[in-house]
């Protein structure tokens, strides 16, 4: 049995899972959660939510080039889709917090699976990419 014949053998026909099912709207549950997870700063914002609840400017300091305001626009995003709350205490000046949801940390299960995979496989698609590249 080849390789792609042992990989559909144990993967399941993704297209056949309910995440892929579209709804009324002509969307699946995948592109939705992939339009918040799947731009660059909202995985790192929920890594670093992970732990315990972290204050804006803790936060902005622990990922690496995320300005002031895409730092705000994803906690935002992320707080309108209930994955993050935001807590402010009544402070001079007020104090903000930001922490996951339960629907927030959730998300870290198949976001780890995710991690694992890249993990386990990034060798792989390096050498191909080398290949691929050599052969262009």
């Amino acid at each position: 049995m080849n390789a792609s014949a042992k990989a559909a053998a144990v993967a399941p026909l993704l297209h056949t899972t309910p995440g892929f099912e579209t709804d009324g709207r002509d969307t699946c549950p995948i592109r939705e959660v992939l339009d918040r997870v799947g731009d660059t700063w909202s995985i790192l914002v929920i890594i670093n939510l992970q732990e315990q609840p972290v204050r804006f400017n803790a936060l902005k300091r622990s990922i690496e080039g995320i300005s002031q305001r895409m730092l705000t626009v994803t906690l935002r995003s992320l707080e309108r889709d209930g994955l993050v709350t935001r807590t402010v205490r009544p402070t001079t000046p007020p104090e903000v917090e930001y922490g996951l949801t339960e629907l927030g940390q959730s998300i870290a299960v198949p976001i780890a699976a995710l991690g694992d995979w890249a993990a386990a496989n990034r060798d792989q698609m390096r050498c191909a990419r080398g290949t691929f590249d050599a052969g262009s």
